[in-house]
């Protein structure tokens, strides 16, 4: 797979939306109807009227999906204000001054409380400094212990959420988050069709969660090249799917896996938090 590592270590994310708006990626768009439901859903439940919901992001990287999440934004709208002649124009330190102002006027009245997690420092910092994030952390959980900031500020997660970079994650993520909650957790991870998540569910159901993946799939991005698109439809097929359709039509796609209490499950069925196709 191309590797975008540069894109994450810019002081903003303008060379984010540059880099990726050609290849239409559009996976932070798959969730974020997908993740209000989820918050809604949540607040309504006897656990959460005592505090808001709190949403963990894990691979948050600028903070795009708590944008889209607590905000009257589209993904279509942040590609179009990124990469305006504007926005272009702009020193970092004037861009953040005025994207305080764009997500201040746009702030929905039922916003979440949401932090972040991403090893990438500068996106972290960026998305703290905005007002996208209550509490970012630059840290990279598979590779370090938590710090005790860390845990202080997840212990009340009730949704985890991932668009992106579930192929980086193991175990070890989720078990340290779902160890320090106080309350029970939901995951919903879009996970492409290349990596395999088994291990990561089998983690979940330890610690009595119910995973389950809905039937269809979801445009993550356009391939960057014909390697990069024989290398999907290979794995995608070794892992006993068909790319018919799908990878082979240009795009990596990605599956909703979303991971519950038994009874949460049962109560609201997966089809009535999905975006409507």
């Amino acid at each position: 797979m191309a590797a975008f590592d540069d894109i994450y270590v810019q002081p903003d994310p303008r060379a984010y939306f540059r880099a990726l708006g050609p290849l239409e990626y559009q996976a932070p768009h798959h969730g974020q109807s997908v993740f209000r439901r989820a918050v809604a859903a949540l607040t309504r439940t006897a656990r959460a009227a005592e505090r808001p919901v709190t949403v963990l992001d894990i691979c948050c990287s600028y903070g795009i999906n708590a944008a889209l999440l607590n905000h009257e934004v589209t993904l279509e709208d942040l590609y179009a204000h990124y990469t305006s002649p504007q926005a272009t124009a702009l020193t970092t330190a004037e861009l953040i001054e005025w994207d305080r102002s764009y997500y201040a006027a746009r702030r929905r009245h039922d916003a979440a409380r949401v932090i972040g997690l991403d090893p990438a420092t500068n996106a972290i910092s960026y998305a703290c400094e905005v007002g996208l994030l209550e509490r970012g952390f630059a840290e990279n959980l598979e590779t370090a212990p938590p710090s005790a900031s860390l845990l202080r500020a997840a212990r009340h997660t009730r949704l985890i959420t991932i668009t992106g970079g579930a192929v980086f994650l193991s175990p070890r993520t989720f078990q340290t988050i779902l160890t320090c909650a106080q309350d029970p957790v939901w995951v919903a991870a879009f996970v492409l069709r290349t990596t395999s998540y088994k291990s990561i569910a089998a983690c979940l159901a330890s610690n009595g969660l119910v995973t389950e993946a809905t039937p269809h799939t979801f445009r993550q991005r356009r391939f960057t090249d014909a390697d990069e698109q024989r290398y999907a439809v290979q794995a995608v097929t070794a892992a006993g799917d068909d790319p018919y359709g799908k990878e082979t039509d240009g795009y990596f796609h990605t599956m909703l896996h979303l991971s519950r209490p038994s009874e949460d499950a049962t109560a609201l069925p997966l089809t009535d938090l999905m975006p409507r196709l």
